[in-house]
């Protein structure tokens, strides 16, 4: 299909031929490299750039490109009057929601539940274990040429606090297993019980926290846990504990979070700060006990045959006719 302006509101009057009806469907992976597409869809490849590769108004499937920011992938919304799915790529889709009332009554915005919790629970055990066993130390004696031994913490007979129970919670507890934690302790949104034990609600936090060597935050980023991280949160947590944070920076007060790490009472092993990306100046790159990778978390190898399988699976149900996975907004 031919490439049209990005500036252009290419609107039609719609068309009584039913072999006209939009049938367009816009995928940040070329639409040759996923097996198994279902048939009697028109499929075009656009990741973000300035052009688009067809006219918006005939998509009626909006996967959204990966990592490109929310301007870039909220840009074509105005103009897909006839969307009726919009499929991100990432397990949160706050940057997403500001699309909505340009979505069609009825529309649908789903998120990728599952397609990163592999990834995402190796950084957070890869993180746990690094900053426990004294690894970014080692790297810098290493750069020194120093050899720096001594005693560090192990995991082993530590108690983990999982904030945030969903699916990447729960794959983070699948890979602590192994490690002979001496519990893990669950919180979500839901009170409910699992095969490995109780999840307990948000309002238990004030009991468990004081008793978890581990903090991991793997919650979504919604008005009940923008800032649930401040000062209380942060004071309830034991001396020496370590708060791991692969959700989303706007959880964590970074001001109160700075001031535990610099008075050395805590540590703190970030893939996701407020602001981000983080200034260069920023006070929480050189602050101590903390060790920071550049939300990395999604991005790895794991990342490409699980967006294929999850878009193949989402576009099957759609051109059946059927309800997709993983809704978690309808436009009005």
């Amino acid at each position: 299909m031919a490439s049209i302006d990005r500036r252009t509101d290419a609107r039609t009057e719609p068309s009584t031929d039913p072999s006209s009806a939009p049938k367009d469907v816009w995928l940040p992976i070329p639409p040759d490299e996923i097996d198994g597409l279902p048939e009697g869809l028109d499929y075009v490849h656009w990741d973000a750039g300035p052009d688009y590769p067809a006219d918006p108004a005939r998509c009626v499937f909006y996967a959204v490109p990966y990592m490109k920011g929310a301007e870039p992938s909220l840009r074509p919304l105005p103009l897909m009057r006839n969307v009726r799915i919009v499929q991100t790529l990432t397990a949160g889709i706050e940057h997403m929601l500001p699309g909505l009332p340009h979505m069609p009554a009825g529309a649908q915005l789903c998120n990728a539940r599952g397609l990163h919790d592999a990834s995402t629970a190796e950084l957070a055990l890869t993180l746990i274990l690094a900053s426990l066993r004294g690894v970014p130390d080692f790297v810098r004696g290493q750069d020194a040429g120093e050899w720096r031994n001594g005693f560090q913490p192990a995991l082993a007979d530590k108690s983990v606090l999982i904030v945030g129970y969903g699916s990447i919670g729960s794959a983070i507890e699948e890979r602590l297993t192994p490690f002979e934690c001496a519990r893990v302790a669950r919180i979500a949104r839901t009170a409910r019980d699992t095969v490995r034990g109780p999840v307990l609600p948000l309002s238990a936090l004030s009991t468990l926290l004081p008793d978890a060597d581990v903090v991991v935050l793997a919650t979504p980023l919604t008005d009940e846990t923008r800032g649930l991280v401040g000062g209380d949160f942060l004071a309830r947590m034991k001396d020496g504990a370590l708060l791991v944070n692969i959700a989303r920076g706007g959880i964590v007060d970074t001001k109160a979070l700075l001031a535990e790490l610099e008075s050395g009472r805590l540590r703190a092993a970030l893939d996701v700060t407020d602001p981000e990306p983080l200034p260069p100046a920023h006070p929480l790159w050189h602050a101590p006990g903390v060790l920071i990778t550049p939300h990395v978390g999604g991005p790895s190898s794991a990342f490409l045959p699980r967006a294929k399988r999850l878009l193949r699976d989402q576009l099957a149900h759609f051109a059946a006719g059927e309800p997709l996975r993983n809704v978690m907004a309808t436009a009005d």
